[in-house]
């Protein structure tokens, strides 16, 4: 799978990413860790070297998981985490980055993220000063290669970008949830920060598995998902993925690939994708050779809009 640079850094990235939240667990349901630790490694094998996680997965079994999987393959992946919100006062940071170094089993970080801006979850209202200082320094140091934001603003992108550089920025976005398209991603186009959506699949709304009537299981986080709680946007979606499916048929793909397909044609986007196993880390690799003509992209832009043009401004995927 032919790499992208990230923003303006010396790391390279694959269009396609493999996600990991669900390899910590907690807030899904049915995860078995061998099939996880055989999806990454299936991944790999297809083409997906670039992998994102992050400490507060599972309280660092995410990390975990994908260093048992990763463990002979080191040279060959890019590895992405993040620090949480709690965790951006100086030494916080400097202590959170050696405890994922070490759970990784890695000496250095390819991106370092901060993964929420501070304030949220009930977080210290930390100055991005010296949350920045302490990640110019662990870069000064090459622990890390690179820096991140995650679920930050454009005006917190901005302020951040004032105390060192910022490669990227990962944001939740879909076919199915676009809030960045409105100043975010066209900031990143001018400034060159590589975008790296995540519910890029629209937590697994876009493969068309679940049905009208569906119900997550006990403990899965998705049942708060703005477009699975609320029962208007729910048969939007349902309307849209009735639309897409005869695309996809043409294209002799699935729904999930046609939407990653999407995504990465976008302006500096590249696609967080998770994957429970093997086939499905497979299954998402063969997105990339999808062929997308201009006609088709517009065709899959107006059915998507018919889902996120009548969403508020709002750009937190979940009702939590």
């Amino acid at each position: 799978m032919k790499t992208r640079q990230l923003g303006q850094s010396a790391v390279q990235i694959t269009p396609i990413i493999l996600g990991t939240w669900q390899a910590g667990k907690r807030n899904w349901a049915d995860i078995d860790d061998q099939e996880i630790v055989a999806g990454i490694r299936a991944a790999v094998d297809a083409g997906i070297t670039t992998i994102d996680t992050a400490e507060i997965y599972g309280d660092g079994d995410s990390e975990r998981r994908v260093a048992e999987a990763i463990a002979p393959q080191r040279d060959q992946v890019t590895l992405l985490t993040k620090v949480f919100a709690n965790h951006l006062h100086h030494d916080q940071v400097i202590t959170a980055c050696e405890n994922s170094l070490n759970r990784l089993q890695t000496d250095y970080i390819d991106l370092y993220q901060i993964h929420w801006p501070a304030g949220t979850w009930n977080s210290d209202l930390v100055p991005i000063a010296e949350t920045m200082a302490a990640l110019n320094q662990l870069k000064e140091q090459g622990k890390i290669r690179a820096i991140g934001v995650s679920n930050f603003s454009l005006a917190q992108l901005q302020e951040a970008m004032e105390h060192g550089q910022i490669d990227s920025i990962q944001p939740p976005y879909s076919l199915f949830w676009r809030a960045i398209e409105r100043e975010i991603q066209p900031f990143c186009a001018t400034q060159q920060i590589s975008i790296l959506a995540y519910s890029s699949l629209a937590q697994g709304l876009l493969t068309g598995k679940f049905g009208p009537d569906h119900q997550f299981a006990a403990g899965d986080h998705r049942s708060h998902n703005r477009l699975y709680a609320d029962p208007e946007n729910y048969q939007r979606v349902q309307t849209a993925l009735g639309l897409l499916k005869p695309i996809a048929t043409t294209k002799n793909c699935t729904l999930a690939q046609l939407a990653i397909a999407w995504l990465i044609r976008q302006p500096q986007t590249n696609a967080i994708v998770g994957a429970r196993n093997a086939q499905q880390a497979i299954a998402n690799a063969q997105a990339i050779d999808i062929e997308l003509t201009a006609k088709d992209l517009e065709a899959i832009d107006h059915i998507g809009r018919t889902v996120t043009d009548p969403l508020d401004e709002n750009p937190l995927l979940w009702n939590w």
